[in-house]
């Protein structure tokens, strides 16, 4: 249970006093705080990892393999004061992990090995689809949440799983400013949002405050949301992915059960190459692919005639969404346009959406 509270821990102190500081006076502090499975420094005995300096603000993790758990929030709270001690700094993220070893390195290309520890969550989760994209811009977050409400108006139980860890856009999309509250054993309650169970590390840290944390850190993040958060029995949880191809779509693929991805995209010559990539990447990982999304494809005028500002649509998308002016008024009220405005054309273009998904990953269990 340690995790939740490792992740999520945030000081932000010091206005004042912005002496330049390096790595060395971080590391310096830190090797003050003593290891306690021995006689030695949590430096010397190479806890301290990723440690990461973007101005003023400090983050790194501590690989605390093998302490009982007992010591973990002193040991926590010690390495964070002197970080925090040192004269300039403003703010110290400080992540709990538990990783042995490192990795052995990747050739480019290759695909890292499944890891079969599957988070236990997923035994209360029946399906999961996962929201990709090629590269960002192309409404990928809309799309999942929209998504999720759609397949809670096909009468399911859905969650929705910010995995963008370094733009995440929950908060923003659903006008959340409260923390989640923990439940006795310390995980973080899912926030509610229009009757989706709904997770963001958006929702634990200031909109203006940066994550500068590496990619072991990323990826610990994105399971420590799952491991650590008290998920309630879900027919679907649909998992908002970041632009790209990197460490969190990887880390995705081996280590969640994912049953299907989307990949969102406009019918641009551009992002129609980047679609490629992300489906490439999804098959090397064997995640089945259900189905391209192309967003913005094209707009209705008042006659009924439809334009295609970004090029018209290919024939091997699963859905062709609208640039609709109310999926953005919806969007900047807080509530998915699903919800908000359920009959209109691009609401039922969603609840048709969900509905091919379902259909499909039916399909697949034949």
């Amino acid at each position: 249970m340690w995790a939740g509270r490792g992740l999520f821990s945030r000081r932000a102190t010091k206005e004042t006093h912005m002496a330049d500081f390096s790595e060395t006076n971080i590391r310096a502090a830190l090797s003050q705080v003593r290891d306690p499975a021995g006689d030695s420094d949590i430096i010397a005995s190479g806890r301290v990892q990723g440690l990461v300096l973007r101005g003023p603000n400090v983050g790194f993790s501590l690989d605390v393999a093998g302490l009982p758990e007992s010591t973990l929030a002193d040991l926590q709270s010690a390495a964070e004061n002197a970080a925090r001690g040192v004269a300039g700094v403003r703010s110290v993220t400080c992540v709990l992990t538990a990783h042995n070893e490192a990795p052995s390195p990747q050739k480019s290309g290759d695909i890292p090995p499944p890891n079969r520890d599957v988070p236990k969550v997923f035994a209360k989760i029946s399906r999961v689809i996962a929201v990709a994209s090629g590269k960002g811009g192309v409404g990928k977050s809309t799309v999942a949440v929209n998504l999720a409400a759609a397949l809670q108006g096909q009468g399911l139980r859905v969650g929705l799983l910010d995995a963008d860890i370094y733009g995440p856009s929950l908060p923003q999309l659903f006008n959340v400013t409260r923390r989640p509250a923990t439940t006795a054993e310390k995980k973080l309650i899912p926030v509610e949002c229009h009757g989706l169970q709904t997770m963001s590390i958006g929702y634990m840290v200031p909109p203006e405050q940066a994550i500068i944390w590496r990619g072991p850190m990323v990826q610990n993040a994105l399971m420590q949301m799952l491991d650590d958060v008290a998920w309630p029995d879900l027919d679907v949880l649909v998992l908002d992915m970041p632009p790209g191809t990197g460490d969190i779509q990887l880390t995705t693929a081996q280590r969640i059960p994912v049953n299907g991805a989307v990949v969102v995209s406009t019918p641009s010559a551009l992002a129609q190459a980047d679609v490629r990539r992300a489906r490439t990447m999804f098959e090397k990982t064997n995640v089945p692919v259900l189905g391209l999304v192309e967003n913005m494809a094209f707009m209705t005028a008042p006659d009924g005639t439809r334009m295609y500002p970004f090029g018209n649509p290919g024939n091997n998308a699963l859905m062709s969404l609208p640039l609709d002016a109310e999926i953005h008024a919806a969007a900047e009220t807080g509530v998915p346009v699903v919800i908000d405005a359920p009959q209109s054309a691009a609401a039922r273009a969603f609840g048709e959406l969900a509905q091919k998904l379902l259909e499909l990953l039916e399909g697949a269990k034949t």
